[in-house]
């Protein structure tokens, strides 16, 4: 599983011209799944991102998680994040977990993740969607369950 984390100070995802998610301060999560990701995975990265200390103290070092900042957290699957460029000039998706894998385990994410306490906000699996992210810094992270 990998996640593109973003700090942001606000961010909304739409369908549809329709606002389907919005935060203000706080994390876009950007989700893949792929082949044999596993539950166990979708708790690690949550409990990862949640706990994650990408937000500056008063020193203006990365000290503070979104737990303690009081942040939010945008979820959107992402199953571009596993396109393999390596041949050819069009990405492979082979590495990326067919629909009905992913979004158990998108959904497996987001439930750890609200479990951290975090107010969490979705798109729409599968969903043609427009993200509108104000990354602040600009701060973005990869990481990955395994």
């Amino acid at each position: 599983m990998r996640a593109v984390i973003q700090r942001v100070t606000k961010a909304t995802v739409s369908v549809e011209d329709k606002i389907v998610g919005k935060i203000n301060k706080g994390l876009v999560i950007l989700l893949g799944v792929k082949n044999g990701d596993t539950e166990e995975d979708a708790r690690y990265l949550a409990e990862k991102c949640a706990n994650l200390r990408i937000f500056t103290d008063e020193n203006n070092k990365f000290n503070l998680s979104a737990l303690d900042v009081g942040g939010e957290m945008l979820v959107i699957s992402q199953f571009t994040l596993y396109g393999n460029t390596s041949k050819g000039r069009r990405p492979s998706f082979i590495e990326a977990a067919p629909p009905e894998i992913s979004e158990p385990l998108y959904e497996k994410f987001v439930d750890f993740a609200r479990e951290s306490g975090l107010k969490v906000e979705c798109g729409i699996f599968g969903a043609m969607m427009l993200v509108e992210i104000h990354n602040d810094g600009p701060v973005t992270i990869i990481a990955e369950s395994r």
